[in-house]
């Protein structure tokens, strides 16, 4: 399947000229705006990124690979394009995957310098974490960098606004955009390097399949070492006019709530997870000037959507799709053709491919191609080299169904089936029959090994109450089969979760692992 309908040059171009272009066509207007309130025009984050650019670029080499460890805030965006402007690569780091998972992806992107600031430090509390990142890359503070700002740099940025194409270091669509690392929620994190043009690239995809007001706001709390969080709440509002403002923790539930109708936000990008825990403690207003809210990363439950529908007027809730690997966005529903149950269709100028998987009966595995799409994955022994992928298809992993209007469904990833006695189950399915019996909280399903019948299936839940039994009756009554219903049950306070909202299925099997073991 080919979804037509972008123009062939989309993402034919640097990502700092993208953004020197989007002021020309926008006018110099309010772009970028965090919970100081002092927020940048086109200009003024030109200008930024120039003045803090030439800075970094000071002590560091053209091409070289620098880290980011810094919460979605205008900072991250200035230095963001700040490396870009002066050739260098931004290597997002994800500071709540844990001290082993920072140092494995530090080395396998090639950092030597990470760009940090005391403020988040602070309030985060990871002082330790970053003494112990000390000893693998250098700490650059952008606190002390800021220090040293005078009247030359000053000026040096007055000009650069005046005449960016004049002052930019050239780079081609081609070069890296940014190194990112896989959710990690399956396995260990990969590292993923996307050019600019793929970056570019999804921003117009996005565009031109959801026309965007550039009167609009996007409010974006999604981390910014999540490739949803990058492309959604950075990139594509600054490339498309909308004022993106930035907020640092998606954790903080009523005060994004409170701030969402008094910055006049329209679109809001997050996760399930995050949306039900915000919709509980929002008023019914609190979404007023929203409108519409896009979730991806994970599977949207039925609560989540009966919630928006019922308690903010209808606000529009389009569940889409992504992957690190596309850039992110693959699909998304539109607004005014919204199919919940489905990621709505692919984005215009992508390929999908589907093929048949032995024991599968239902859906078959996904690959997909375009011009978001990554080259390959970076390889885990050397930095610098990149492990192509065959014919440009990036194999998703995910078991999916196209019906034939295009729209997507996903079933489940190759990986979450288990084979038991001698039959393929699906466990995203069959945590979507534990979600029917109690919508109210959140389920994992996994499988460990059985002696008998191959595989056997465990909940993990936040239900107190909940029992096999009661699974069992509602699969009899509802005709699921009985090999969907777990044989064990593990009762958690709190799913673990990523710091993208997703569920974390390696901390979930170490949990279950314990538990046998007791």
């Amino acid at each position: 399947m080919f979804r037509p309908g972008l123009d062939p040059s989309a993402g034919e171009e640097s990502l700092f000229d993208a953004l020197i272009a989007a002021r020309a066509k926008f006018g110099d207007k309010e772009i970028v705006e965090d919970q100081d309130r002092k927020p940048l025009t086109y200009t003024g984050l030109i200008r930024a990124a120039f003045v803090l650019g030439r800075k970094i670029a000071a002590m560091t080499q053209p091409a070289e690979r620098v880290g980011i460890l810094l919460p979605s805030s205008m900072g991250v965006v200035v230095t963001f394009f700040g490396l870009h402007a002066f050739g260098r690569v931004p290597v997002m780091l994800n500071f709540t995957s844990g001290e082993r998972n920072l140092k494995a992806a530090i080395q396998a992107a090639g950092v030597k310098r990470i760009l940090c600031a005391r403020r988040f430090v602070e309030q985060a509390k990871i002082d330790d974490l970053i003494a112990e990142l000390a000893q693998h890359a250098e700490i650059v503070w952008l606190d002390d960098i800021r220090a040293t700002i005078g009247i030359q740099d000053k000026l040096f940025g007055l000009m650069a606004g005046l005449m960016p194409g004049r002052f930019r270091v050239k780079t081609r669509p081609d070069d890296p955009g940014v190194v990112l690392f896989t959710s990690g929620s399956f396995g260990a994190p990969k590292g993923v390097q996307l050019s600019q043009k793929n970056l570019v690239a999804n921003a117009r995809q996005v565009a031109t399949h959801i026309p965007l007001d550039p009167n609009w706001v996007m409010f974006n709390p999604l981390p910014t070492f999540h490739c949803f969080g990058l492309t959604g709440g950075v990139v594509l509002p600054l490339l498309n006019g909308l004022k993106a403002f930035q907020y640092p923790s998606p954790l903080h539930g009523k005060q994004i709530v409170a701030l969402l109708a008094e910055v006049n936000t329209s679109i809001l990008f997050a996760t399930d997870t995050f949306l039900n825990q915000w919709a509980r403690v929002a008023a019914p207003d609190d979404f007023r000037t929203v409108q519409f809210v896009v979730a991806g990363a994970e599977r949207v439950r039925d609560e989540t959507h009966h919630l928006f529908n019922t308690k903010f007027g209808g606000v529009k809730l389009l569940e889409g799709y992504g992957a690190t690997e596309a850039a992110p966005v693959v699909a998304v529903n539109h607004p005014d053709r919204n199919r919940p149950g489905t990621v709505g269709q692919l984005l215009p100028g992508m390929e999908a491919r589907l093929e048949a998987v032995d024991g599968i009966a239902e859906g078959k595995r996904l690959y997909l191609r375009g011009p978001n799409v990554m080259r390959g994955y970076m390889s885990p022994e050397d930095p610098t080299k990149i492990e192509p992928l065959d014919g440009g298809w990036h194999d998703t992993g995910d078991i999916v169904d196209l019906d034939p209007e295009g729209y997507i469904s996903i079933l489940g990833r190759v990986k979450r089936f288990a084979k038991i006695g001698g039959e393929m189950v699906s466990l995203s399915a069959v945590e979507g029959l534990v979600s029917a019996v109690w919508p109210d909280v959140r389920h994992a399903v996994i499988s460990i090994a059985d002696a008998r019948k191959g595989e056997k299936l465990v909940l993990v839940t936040e239900r107190g109450d909940a029992d096999v039994g009661r699974i069992a009756e509602w699969a009899r009554e509802h005709g699921a089969p009985e090999l969907a219903v777990p044989k064990k049950i593990v009762k958690v306070r709190e799913l673990p979760v990523l710091g993208t909202g997703k569920t974390d299925y390696v901390a979930i099997q170490t949990l279950v692992d314990v538990a046998e073991a007791a």
